[in-house]
């Protein structure tokens, strides 16, 4: 049950809202239409009903709103607009992303598209469906979590009759296992057609709330369908009569040798045909543009239920089983504990993995860093007078940062700055939820990644040095830990600087400029903050923190300790300290704010 109940959206200036005290519901077992003209309110309304604008109201989803329900992928699937994700992906690597993030079982993105009937499709890249196959894999990321519920905003947008009647065959499957479906439309007889409850808006406002077949017969003007082969000379007929008898008849020419007469009946139609000794095929009486029955198509559940024993109970199992356990009028009982809502993905790490790889652009962004640092340090190498440790990291002086600390901050800008231009996430939620899980899982996944591209970096290099120069160059440092810790900490913070800046920003440029403004903005500032010595100095800070600990470390380990504070107080790496701090306030921040409030 999906009841709706005072839905206002945010006023506009000099306006009236697009949404002003919508109230209606959409019972469970029944396809739901909420119509109206473009323009109406129709697709607010459903933004409203998913937190997803800013207004007054709520929403029930049997029962509870829908931040009160900790699953909101399992209990609402959601189709607006276009199919989310980066058109270089997968089919089927876009769907098994979003199983990560709904928490179902990988195996669900194989069943659903068999479901939608594009197992076939399932290597194509998004960016090269069709607008019909876009339709179906959207439907197919909205049933993964198996919803009670279905929204979906104009499904049947540009689609073709076939397209179409496949498309309301599965929503109409979908309620008759007990499931909810409302859609939005613009056209009343598709409403009428195809819907058993059709919700009339008009500027925001509830017009009509109507049974299907109340609708088409007090809102559709009633027609007479006929198919013959001689349709020119009958709607001569039928006009000459009409005007004889001063009757209002309007009639229609459709492709096809079809006639739609209004303001006629069968028996009228048919005695004139008679009269005049014209053929008729086909003569039925019909409210709108009403085609053939489709056949049913197959459901997720039914599906699920039908296929493998080992895919059947993690496929079908939690919302067939609460619905099953629902009393009659279709309402859940309210739990007795409180909810914790749940805005990312349920396993981040498994869905960020599954985002990283889901594309060519990290081999692709690799594979540039090594090229462009490999040709850099030979340059460099030839010119002479270059240290070992930059000569390795192929970073020249004039150069604000070397090309594999922008390679890694580029992957880390684009771990939120992709999800923003292309959503990954279930269109439910909206934009990229920030939550620590997904935080988390995407600062070490981009992490690890600026770790390995840094490593290759140097052994690409050092290689090229050594074939290219004997070795000439490079020598066996004995002091190597310093400058490898260095090394780890300048590629992990851009990688971590782009990933918050693009979180904050929402935009995988905004996060790289955040990256290259750290050592062209931040560092000259920090330099001028720390230049000149210290008046206190710090020696001896190994054995006095030595005596405060509970753990007695060897004197050895004095040596990494000062080693690593020298590394921190350079002015790069305190500049990208400062730039993270600020960076993640900032994220935090913009989190909280953006919270809807009801």
């Amino acid at each position: 049950m999906l009841q709706a109940i005072g839905l206002t959206s945010k006023p506009r200036p000099h306006a009236p809202p697009l949404v002003d005290d919508l109230t209606f519901e959409a019972r469970p077992g029944h396809v739901t239409a909420l119509l109206g003209e473009p323009g109406s309110g129709k697709t607010t309304a459903l933004r409203l009903m998913l937190e997803l604008e800013p207004g007054r109201g709520v929403t029930y989803f049997r029962g509870r709103p829908l931040h009160r329900i900790p699953h909101p992928g399992r209990e609402v699937g959601v189709v607006l607009g276009d199919v989310p994700g980066n058109p270089a992906r997968t089919v089927r690597n876009q769907l098994r992303m979003l199983c990560a993030a709904a928490g179902v079982p990988a195996s669900r993105a194989d069943t659903m598209l068999e479901v939608v009937g594009i197992a076939g499709l399932r290597d194509q890249r998004l960016g090269s469906l069709s607008l019909g196959m876009e339709r179906r894999v959207a439907l197919a990321s909205a049933l993964l979590g198996d919803p009670c519920t279905l929204l979906l905003d104009e499904p049947a947008a540009g689609l073709s009759p076939r397209e179409r009647g496949w498309l309301y065959g599965l929503l109409r499957g979908h309620a008759s296992l007990g499931g909810a479906v409302l859609f939005t439309t613009d056209d009343a007889k598709e409403a009428a057609r195809s819907a058993d409850r059709v919700v009339s808006i008009e500027a925001g406002r509830l017009v009509a709330d109507q049974e299907a077949a109340e609708f088409a017969r007090t809102r559709l003007r009633p027609r007479v369908a006929v198919r013959t082969p001689h349709a020119a000379r009958l709607a001569d007929v039928l006009g000459r009569e009409a005007r004889a008898a001063q009757r209002a008849v309007e009639i229609v020419e459709e492709s096809g040798n079809r006639l739609s007469v209004y303001g006629s009946n069968c028996a009228e139609v048919g005695e004139a045909a008679f009269r005049h000794g014209v053929l008729v095929h086909r003569l039925a009486d019909e409210t709108g543009d009403a085609g053939a029955s489709t056949a049913p198509v197959p459901h997720a559940r039914a599906a699920a239920a039908s296929g493998a024993a080992g895919a059947s109970g993690a496929v079908g199992g939690p919302a067939a089983a609460d619905r099953a356990g629902r009393s009659g009028d279709g309402r859940a009982p309210r739990p007795a504990s409180a909810v914790r809502r749940v805005g990312g993905p349920l396993r981040p790490l498994r869905y960020e993995l599954l985002r990283v790889f889901g594309t060519a652009t990290p081999v692709l962004t690799t594979a540039l860093v090594v090229v462009v640092s490999v040709l850099t340090a030979l340059v460099l190498a030839r010119a002479g007078q270059t240290p070992q440790s930059r000569l390795l990291a192929a970073w020249p002086e004039l150069l604000p940062l070397p090309p594999a600390a922008l390679g890694a901050g580029l992957l880390g800008a684009l771990a939120f700055g992709e999800e923003y231009r292309y959503p990954a996430l279930a269109a439910d939620r909206g934009t990229v939820p920030r939550r620590l899980g997904l935080l988390t899982a995407k600062l070490g996944v981009c992490a690890a990644l600026a770790l390995l591209l840094g490593a290759l970096v140097v052994t690409a290099d050092a290689a090229a040095l050594a074939l290219v120069f004997d070795s000439g160059p490079l020598h066996l440092p004995t002091q190597w830990l310093s400058p490898a810790a260095s090394w780890a900490g300048l590629l992990i913070g851009c990688a971590w600087a782009g990933v918050l800046a693009s979180g904050v920003f929402r935009s995988a440029t905004a996060g790289l400029a955040a990256v290259l403004a750290v050592p062209v903005g931040v560092v000259p500032l920090v330099g001028k903050a720390l230049e000149g010595s210290s008046v206190y100095p710090m020696t001896g800070l190994g054995p006095r923190l030595r005596s405060l600990s509970w753990v007695q470390w060897p004197p050895e380990a004095d040596r990494l300790l000062v080693g690593a504070l020298r590394v921190m107080t350079q002015p790069v790496a305190t500049a990208l300290l400062l730039s993270l701090m600020v960076l993640l306030c900032a994220y935090g921040f913009t989190g909280l704010r953006s919270r809807v409030r009801w």
